[in-house]
């Protein structure tokens, strides 16, 4: 063989070599991370802990198992709803939680959580991700050295588990009560003491007479906490969460280490959470409401003039808070100028029911 035929031959045997190594050698030749997820929610809680499951499954699968993030309960690393600071500090890379449990640290996160009297399934997720909402989440948790996804988004829920039946406003007053985000601001100004808890912690908590009443999540949700089994009146809608988001939040330089492949991967594990979430949500409600029906559970739908009150309450508490943060007085007008704007689609799209 000459030398210049032998030259080529090896350069395109060398070329070739090349190709094959960039286009995708063997799994094991990916960059291997190992990460710990410190969660707020625990795997008990259907469908909320089969979700993150899937998400953290669906990592490792698309990447060979070479990206792994291990889960860990409620407290095992972090307690439930510390998890902000852990997670911004560095001292775990992820956490599967809300915005809404950070409300005392940064309280404008919480639009990205749930908002009284706010939009169902649809335009929350047209908000987040058509309408502007993401590029305001992502700057503004940018700002505590945070990157996240929301990972999850949660159908209407109910608003609170009572043992007694509430027939009028004063029946609110002096009530002890777990409630989520700025509804527990609401109920405030109607008379009510709230505080929040983490899941595990409602239930004890009822039991003991430290609350008297709750409110968590939608009926399947709330029936494996089992909340039926101490409060027997359950109050609909939730006027303060018709629809509500999960996210998984990541320290900010742990992400941007991070090939740009396994952050797509992140990306497209929580997106598809958004979707499975809401679905599988959706479709188990009709029988968990016939469960707590047979379990003697009296199903209570607000009186107008209820409604109203928290209507006129929640405006208050929206006024008051935007006067008084710059930072939710922003978040609030974009939100409120994206449901202006889509409020002309909502009137004539949709079948009124």
């Amino acid at each position: 063989m000459r030398r210049t035929e032998w030259l080529r031959i090896t350069a395109i045997a060398g070329l070739a070599g090349c190709v094959a190594g960039t286009l995708g050698g063997p799994a094991d030749a990916q960059e291997r991370v190992r990460w710990k997820l410190a969660s707020s929610y625990g795997s008990n809680l259907d469908p909320l802990g089969p979700s993150i499951q899937r998400v953290l499954d669906n990592i490792e699968t698309m990447s060979d198992g070479n990206f792994r993030i291990d889960f860990n309960e409620p407290g095992a690393l972090v307690p439930a709803l510390e998890v902000f600071d852990a997670v911004s500090k560095g001292s775990v890379e992820a956490s599967y939680t809300s915005t809404g449990f950070h409300a005392g640290r940064v309280p404008h996160m919480i639009f990205f959580a749930s908002v009284p009297f706010g939009p169902n399934v649809n335009e929350y997720m047209a908000w987040i991700m058509g309408g502007g909402g993401y590029e305001l989440y992502d700057e503004l948790y940018g700002e505590h050295n945070i990157k996240g996804f929301q990972c999850g988004i949660v159908v209407a829920e109910s608003s609170g588990w009572f043992r007694n039946p509430i027939e009028s406003l004063d029946d609110l007053k002096g009530l002890k009560m777990r409630f989520f985000g700025l509804g527990a601001k609401v109920m405030g100004k109607l008379g009510v003491s709230t505080q929040l808890l983490a899941g595990a912690d409602i239930y004890p908590a009822l039991e003991r007479g430290v609350i008297d009443a709750a409110e968590f999540s939608y009926p399947s949700l709330d029936r494996s906490l089992g909340f039926h089994q101490i409060a027997k009146h359950n109050y609909f809608p939730g006027w303060h969460q018709q629809a509500s988001f999960v996210e998984v939040i990541m320290n900010l330089d742990a992400w941007n280490a991070l090939p740009a492949s396994y952050q797509k991967m992140v990306e497209l594990a929580c997106n598809d959470a958004n979707l499975w979430l809401m679905a599988i949500a959706e479709a188990k409600q009709g029988e968990a409401v016939a469960f707590h029906k047979e379990q003697g559970v009296e199903i209570h739908q607000w009186p107008p003039e209820f409604i109203d009150a928290f209507r006129q309450a929640w405006e208050e508490v929206a006024q008051e808070e935007a006067a008084a943060d710059p930072r939710f007085k922003r978040v609030y007008d974009h939100y409120a100028a994206f449901r202006k704007n889509y409020a002309s689609w909502r009137e004539i799209g949709y079948l009124k029911e």
